[in-house]
């Protein structure tokens, strides 16, 4: 940027934005990411949430987990292309919270991020949870609570210090991970459907009505929105993606395929291994909701041939405590990037936004997020961390979808690479039908939680009072609207770019 054309900038901001010149070895450095790290980024984080959401999903589903995690799939398929469409229009960190802001106001932005922020705490608390409780097949104390929660803990710890120092990811190793995960996946779905799977087991596991109860099914669908986790990560992303009107599409297109054909084999091989069964108290239950509970992808491990379990129970520990780390650090990495976007707007207080001024990075906020996921795993409880984050996560697609919507009828002329293609013409608009069903859906399932997880509704509730509470005071003190959007403050744009943002 010219000199005369910073000082001028700088000379007609408020007082309380602070511009700093950015750094031209960053400005060459923002965009870099292709099709392959976006995916292996994405499909670390969603595509991990398999390890955990299958047990506890079948806890309530039970034979239906198959038909919850598809109808889950066709939320997240909506969900998906919203995104798509939102983000290849607005290539910038925030997600729905920048969605949001442009087709509304700061605070509606400012909601959806703190929701949004939510669950990136929880995808940093459940993923570290899960790591020693796939590594217990090489220990097996590693599985009892609560050894898992304080090995958690120590993990969240160890990558918040170092993501606050600002040791950047590598992104080469994340696509190998990615890559052998889903190769992983698809062999033991393709080695399940061959020695595994049964037709008659599946009709069997069901009974309408009893297991599950209706009430338990509507829990069950609610609660299995946590098998997909991290669809916001390439937006989060975006800002560093190379050619982002192509390759964020192609890149949730390609997510979203692997993620949802992944969950149908797989939860249809768990159920034929573990089937429904009754217990002596009436009670119907299967094995994955007990004993397989934390570590569902190992119970299917576990009713291998004997000549197939050492290897691959040792290889799945291994290769899943690796991407649940990767999940950990994206989760991480996301509160990092939504912080720098939240902060640029000023919707969050210096305490918070605050980048350091060696490592060039949000380190009080990272460092106070790792905080809350650690106490969210202490007590050991993934129903819990399910019930939270289905809050957060349906408040948040929720917002996604309402603001694609309101982006096509407030500014139609828009310039979109990709554009939602299933439409219906509505007075001179191109209404996506997608993102109304998506939203419609998204918002039931928020009611749900609201109404039926105690933890989701109290901790949820909490959490958005805490932050709007937050914001207003501070907006309030250094005079800014609650509405307005101010010039962005730009000292976090670059620099930080260069470390782990």
């Amino acid at each position: 940027m010219p000199t005369n054309e910073f000082n001028r900038i700088k000379s007609h901001l408020p007082g309380d934005i602070v511009l700093h010149r950015p750094r031209v070895r960053s400005r060459r450095l923002r965009r870099v990411l292709g099709v392959p790290a976006l995916f292996s980024s994405a499909y670390g984080n969603v595509g991990s949430s398999i390890y955990y959401a299958l047990g506890v999903t079948a806890a309530y589903a039970l034979g239906l987990t198959p038909a919850v995690f598809m109808l889950a799939g066709v939320l997240f398929a909506f969900t998906a292309l919203s995104y798509a469409e939102g983000t290849a229009a607005l290539p910038e960190a925030g997600g729905s919270s920048s969605f949001a802001r442009r087709s509304f106001n700061e605070l509606i932005s400012f909601i959806a991020g703190w929701a949004l922020m939510l669950d990136y705490i929880v995808t940093i608390g459940i993923s570290a949870f899960e790591v020693p409780n796939y590594l217990a097949v090489f220990f097996v104390d590693l599985k009892s609570w609560p050894l898992n929660s304080i090995i958690g803990i120590v993990i969240i710890g160890f990558l918040a210090l170092i993501n606050a120092i600002g040791v950047k990811e590598a992104a080469g190793l994340n696509i190998v991970l990615a890559v052998l995960d889903l190769v992983t996946q698809l062999l033991l779905a393709l080695g399940g459907l061959v020695l595994l799977f049964n037709p008659e087991i599946l009709i069997g596991n069901i009974h309408w009505g009893v297991a599950p109860t209706w009430d338990q099914l509507i829990y069950g669908i609610s609660i299995s929105m946590i098998a997909y986790t991290g669809i916001e990560t390439i937006s989060n992303m975006a800002e560093e993606a190379r050619d982002p009107g192509r390759t964020v599409p192609r890149s949730i297109t390609l997510v979203l395929f692997a993620v949802i054909a992944v969950y149908a084999l797989i939860s249809l091989i768990a159920l034929s291994a573990m089937p429904v069964h009754q217990l002596p108290d009436g009670t119907w239950t299967t094995e994955l909701a007990t004993e397989w509970r934390t570590d569902p992808v190992m119970g299917i491990v576990a009713h291998l041939p004997a000549l197939f379990r050492p290897i691959l129970a040792a290889w799945v520990g291994l290769l899943a405590a690796t991407i649940l780390l990767i999940a950990t650090n994206a989760g991480i990495l996301g509160i990092s990037r939504l912080t720098y976007s939240m902060g640029q707007h000023h919707q969050l207080p210096p305490l918070l936004s605050e980048v350091h001024q060696r490592f060039r990075t949000p380190y009080k906020a990272i460092l106070a997020f790792a905080v809350f996921a650690s106490l969210l795993i202490l007590p050991g409880q993934i129903d819990l961390l399910a019930d939270v984050y289905s809050f957060g996560a349906m408040l948040a697609f929720t917002f996604a979808h309402i603001s694609i919507i309101a982006l096509r009828w407030k500014e139609p002329d828009m310039h979109r690479p990709f554009k939602i293609p299933l439409n219906v013409r509505f007075r001179g608009r191109d209404l996506p039908v997608t993102a109304i069903l998506g939203g419609l859906g998204t918002l039931t399932v928020w009611l749900v939680v609201v109404y039926s997880h105690f933890w989701g509704r109290t901790l949820g509730i909490m959490w958005v009072v805490a932050g709007f509470l937050l914001y207003v005071i501070y907006r309030r003190r250094k005079g800014l609207s609650l509405f307005r959007t101010y010039a962005p403050a730009l000292t976090v744009a670059t620099s930080s770019r260069s470390t782990s943002m």
